[in-house]
């Protein structure tokens, strides 16, 4: 009896919260020193601990150059691969703890008069987050990162379908 009520107590408890073939909304702003960027996406779970998901993101800025007043916008699409640690760390499944890899294309619209080197490019880069959940199916997310369209974070909501 003691061991089937551990058992159950850990089953409870260790579980990712995206479980194998479920999905998950994801919205919010990102952080960086080039505008206030903007993503949604979707995650899949493929597994008890993986996910694999899809992004679009935008954001916008003006820059000062050569005399020049400019406005630019960057338009990402991106794939990433996350591991999620609750089960192997016994993380409460109200919270999630994840890092992985994006890679993604990032599409730079400048003026034509524009005169610098900011080209469309691929990025590929690394990212550890956390999500506390509010409800089953509702919350919140914080992700930090270098080297794709955020250049440093996003804070978001995150709704599972």
């Amino acid at each position: 009896l003691l061991f089937a009520l551990i058992f159950a107590a850990t089953a409870i408890f260790a579980q990712s919260p995206l479980a194998g073939g479920g999905t998950q909304l994801n919205a919010g702003f990102g952080l960086s020193g080039w505008g206030v960027p903007v993503y949604v996406g979707l995650d899949f779970g493929l597994g008890r601990d993986v996910t694999v998901g899809g992004e679009l993101s935008y954001r916008s800025y003006k820059e000062n150059w050569n005399n020049g007043h400019y406005d630019h916008s960057v338009i990402g699409i991106s794939g990433n691969l996350n591991y999620h640690f609750n089960y192997i760390l016994e993380i409460p499944r109200d919270w999630d703890l994840y890092a992985g890899l994006n890679v993604g294309y990032y599409v730079f619209r400048n003026p034509d008069d524009y005169e610098g080197t900011q080209n469309s490019q691929l990025g590929v880069a690394g990212q550890i987050g956390g999500r506390y959940y509010f409800t089953d199916t509702v919350g919140i997310n914080l992700e930090f990162g270098g080297g794709n369209a955020f250049s440093g974070g996003k804070l978001g909501v995150s709704v599972k379908l």
